[in-house]
């Protein structure tokens, strides 16, 4: 029988082809192991919602495989989806919020028509940190009030990362091929850390955020996370692309590879690599152990690293560009759903208020003071002062350390939020767990604007000679 753990886009590719395995039954076993685990056993919740047609559309993909052969990179793949993302069938769009429960797309995001035309099934939703974590301050990452608490696979007590926490846990768990996050200030690039996956953050308007529930224009975008590098690249590949809708995307053809085509597993030799300890002293001393295990392999496999440290851009929250944005850009985008329950921002905290036993178990603190200290207009000058300065300063941290030190890409344990406000790319690779806790982590490289070919040289280079995945002991 076909080896469910693990699985590859490659391995269910030959698998197919052989007639080993169909997209029916490989849909059907990804379902079996969503009922005994996220929803019984571990129950880790990571599954808001269960695409009711998916079987149907399985059995209908063998069938247009059967006659034509593969319509695309992933006929008849299982994909999950962040609940923040539009499909326009029989699910729900909710970004995990009870006000927005009973919301249903006008239309597919684009990332969606993209995946259904490359051929997947998308299986169902997956949870997340509520509002894609900005609701309120103190929120409990992977937490939404209308799909509850997401959990770890590698333990119930472990942090899950947010806010792409269920699409994370789930990958990790194999409870899917691959799913698809979003990320605005770490959301991508914290729960394949904390989940010991591949997280892709990248260069802002190579993906398309037509259809996905916003925070801010400046910093959304959607990314892949996959249990394997060459997973997350074949994902990204079809990802990207030109939407008209989305004038990010714009003139992007020729940053917009096959990035598969990238992957060498001799990429990292005579490589610049700059290592960037900066943030090692706030890691657990288990954390800080694996990294330096990972700067090493790096020259291991044929780096030259160069000490470059990456400062954290230290942003408050309460004047950032992402609160004047919000209140702008989730009012703009509730105006295309057809009966959202909730036109406003204003009325989805109206919403919460009125049932706040079941909506406001942690507060709704960042909404409030986006609908009462911003205009929803972008015109305040600490709006338009800060969103120059976040991006040329973050910016500007990144490529002057590449350019001073003549580097290909920085790498670090864990994360930071320069990819984020810098519009950067960004990929995540795992390097273990913790000996103490069991908590995974990730090395992250980053590079500057439209660096993808580069970041998946390295960080396919890295796995294919660390190997620092360690499948959760439910993972089997």
């Amino acid at each position: 029988m076909f080896e469910l753990c693990e699985a590859t886009l490659q391995s269910i590719a030959q698998a197919f082809a052989s007639g080993e395995l169909t997209s029916l039954e490989l849909t059907l076993r990804y379902l079996e192991r969503i009922a005994d685990i996220d929803r019984e056993g571990p129950a880790l919740n990571s599954v808001l919602e269960i695409n009711p047609d998916a079987v149907d559309i399985a059995e209908a993909l063998d069938r247009e495989y059967a006659q034509k052969g593969p319509c695309g990179p992933l006929h008849g793949v299982p994909v999950l989806i962040k609940d923040n993302i539009n499909t326009r069938d029989k699910m729900h769009t909710s970004a995990g919020s009870l006000a927005l429960a009973d919301n249903y797309a006008a239309f597919d995001a684009h990332i969606v028509t993209r995946l259904r035309e490359a051929g997947a099934v998308i299986l169902g939703k997956a949870n997340l940190t509520e509002l894609a974590n900005f609701l309120t301050q103190g929120m409990r990452n992977g937490f939404s009030s209308r799909g509850g608490a997401v959990l770890n696979p590698y333990g119930k007590d472990l942090d899950v990362g947010g806010s792409s926490a269920g699409s994370a846990a789930a990958v990790a768990a194999n409870l899917c091929a691959v799913a698809v996050g979003t990320e605005t200030s770490g959301s991508i690039l914290c729960p394949a850390n904390w989940n010991g996956i591949v997280g892709v953050k990248p260069t802002k308007g190579l993906v398309s955020r037509t259809g996905i529930i916003p925070i801010c224009t400046a910093q959304d975008t959607a990314g892949p996370l996959a249990r394997t590098v060459a997973d997350a690249a074949a994902l990204l590949t079809v990802l990207a692309g030109a939407d008209p809708d989305d004038p990010a995307t714009g003139s992007i053809a020729p940053y917009c590879h096959d990035f598969t085509g990238f992957l060498d597993p001799q990429g990292l030799r005579g490589m610049r690599v700059g290592v960037s300890r900066t943030n090692l002293e706030r890691l657990p001393k288990e954390h800080q152990v694996l990294a330096e295990r990972a700067f090493a392999a790096l020259e291991q496999a044929g780096a030259v690293t160069v000490d470059a440290p990456l400062p954290k851009y230290n942003s408050d929250w309460a004047s950032s560009i992402l609160l004047f944005e919000f209140r702008q850009c989730l009012n703009a985008y509730l105006a295309t759903c057809p009966d959202p329950g909730v036109r406003t921002l204003a009325e989805l905290i109206d919403f919460n208020n009125a049932d706040s036993e079941r909506c406001l178990q942690y507060g709704q603190s960042i909404a409030l003071e986006a609908q009462h200290r911003t205009s929803g207009t972008l015109t305040e000058p600490g709006y338009l002062r800060n969103r120059a300065r976040t991006l040329r300063e973050s910016r500007a941290r990144v490529d002057s350390l590449l350019r001073e030190h003549n580097l290909s890409c920085i790498a670090m344990a864990g994360w930071n939020d320069i990819p984020p406000s810098s519009g950067y790319p960004a990929i995540t690779v795992p390097i273990g767990v913790g000996a103490d806790t069991g908590h995974p982590i990730g090395l992250t490289f980053i590079g500057t604007a439209f660096a993808e070919p580069t970041l998946f040289r390295a960080a396919y280079s890295f796995e294919q000679f660390f190997g620092g995945r360690v499948v959760p002991p439910l993972g089997s």
